[in-house]
């Protein structure tokens, strides 16, 4: 099975911890709750990995969503363009319709692909709960 703890894709997917895979990193799990569509916990609940790495760390996540951006707007392209026969007007109005309405889903999974590219999983702290370190 593809989604399973251990695959990068699982954390991306899910918005778990990149290094134990058990605690969720948003403080709300509804990314369409836009107040809070980018408010992540200072640290991981089960292993304690900080998720800012330095100040500013998430502004790179910003070429992964334009990247997501595009992806979501090629796919819409061809689902209407090619698959429905719509116009390039109608084909242009579905693009923008859907990066409008998957915004907050582009830029959860953008950050999670961003932390994702510099943390790797670690079986042995998804194991055991770590002690806080304050």
């Amino acid at each position: 099975m593809i989604l399973k703890k251990g695959n990068k894709l699982y954390s991306i997917l899910t918005g778990n911890c990149p290094k134990c895979h058990q605690d969720f990193m948003y403080k709300n799990s509804n990314a369409y709750q836009l107040s809070q569509t980018l408010e992540m916990h200072e640290r991981c609940g089960h292993c304690q990995t900080k998720y800012k790495i330095e100040p500013s760390f998430f502004y790179g996540s910003m070429y992964v969503s334009y990247a997501v951006g595009v992806a979501f707007s090629v796919a819409t392209f061809m689902i209407t363009f090619i698959v429905f026969e719509s116009s390039l007007i109608h084909s242009f109005m579905a693009i923008v319709a859907t990066l409008i309405g998957l915004m907050p889903v582009i830029m959860r999974v953008s950050r999670n692909i961003w932390i994702n590219l510099f943390m790797s999983y670690d079986a042995s702290l998804a194991k055991k709960k770590q002690p806080k370190n304050d």
